[in-house]
């Protein structure tokens, strides 16, 4: 009958109790992260250039949200402020057109300017939708793709700082004269480095990453804008020379329109309703 022998722990408990270790170190610091307790200022102050470039990522991808925000809200009131002028246009071509006066004449001009500026709007629709389509976009791909990149540091910050609150346990009640603390203190240095290789190569990553999502962002913004100026150039200038007609055209009738606007205002039944009752 062959002999057993025992000579203590086998490698695979070994393993099982480090990774135990390992998951507990971890949690420890989850809690002080999620708890907001202080953690060693000098840790803290290493990563100063990684938190900055964070918070320089989370203001692209709040801004980002807001900037869809705004251009779904700007095409909403483009379109409303078109539909106003028309209609408003309209009306006053329609009343010029029955009155033969002098007031008649300059009502027909202002609902012709209306008019004209209510169709030179809708056409600024047209590179307001790419802008939006290429936001959305760069915020699927570019932003997200960053996103899980962060995710992945802030994990692998974790299991380091981890480490780290590990080392300082083992440091604190540490023997250089026992041979077994010795071995378990070179362990444990040897799982800091490990984690931090790690981190500081995802630490690079989030940092690369942001610089180029910036530069990306303000290149998309010059390219897409570039076309919305560039209609909003053709459709101002027609516009103020067709306002400028109208205001030299005006001139000298100040009277006229305040015999116009008296009898509108006359004609209007709240007016009516109020004569009545005095």
């Amino acid at each position: 009958v062959d002999k057993i022998k025992c000579s203590g722990p086998t490698q695979d408990s070994r393993s099982v109790v480090s990774r135990f270790q390992q998951r507990y170190w971890k949690t420890k610091q989850t809690l002080i992260r999620v708890s907001g307790k202080k953690e060693d200022q000098h840790v803290v102050a290493s990563d100063a250039d990684l938190d900055a470039k964070l918070e320089v990522f989370h203001s692209i991808q709040r801004t980002c949200m807001e900037l869809l925000k705004v251009i779904e809200q700007y095409q909403r009131r483009i379109c409303f402020l078109s539909q106003e002028e028309n209609e408003l246009g309209r009306f006053l071509r329609s009343q010029g057109s029955q009155d033969k006066s002098r007031a008649g004449k300059i009502m027909q001009a202002t609902g012709k300017a209306l008019c004209f500026s209510s169709q030179q709007r809708p056409a600024l629709r047209k590179p307001l939708c790419r802008l939006y389509q290429e936001v959305e976009t760069f915020r699927f791909r570019a932003i997200s793709d960053t996103w899980l990149t962060v995710k992945r540091m802030e994990q692998s910050r974790t299991e380091y700082r981890g480490a780290l609150l590990w080392m300082k346990d083992v440091s604190a009640e540490l023997d250089p004269d026992t041979r077994k603390q010795m071995d378990k203190f070179r362990k444990v240095q040897a799982e800091v480095r490990c984690t931090k290789r790690s981190f500081d190569q995802l630490k690079m990553d989030v940092c690369q990453k942001v610089d180029l999502l910036g530069a990306s962002r303000c290149n998309l913004l010059s390219h897409v804008l570039a076309t919305y100026q560039v209609r909003l150039g053709r459709g101002l200038p027609v516009g103020e020379q067709q306002c400028c007609c109208l205001q030299r055209s005006l001139i000298g009738h100040h009277k006229a329109l305040s015999e116009m606007f008296v009898a509108m205002e006359t004609n209007s039944p709240n007016s009516s309703s109020m004569s009545s009752k005095t």
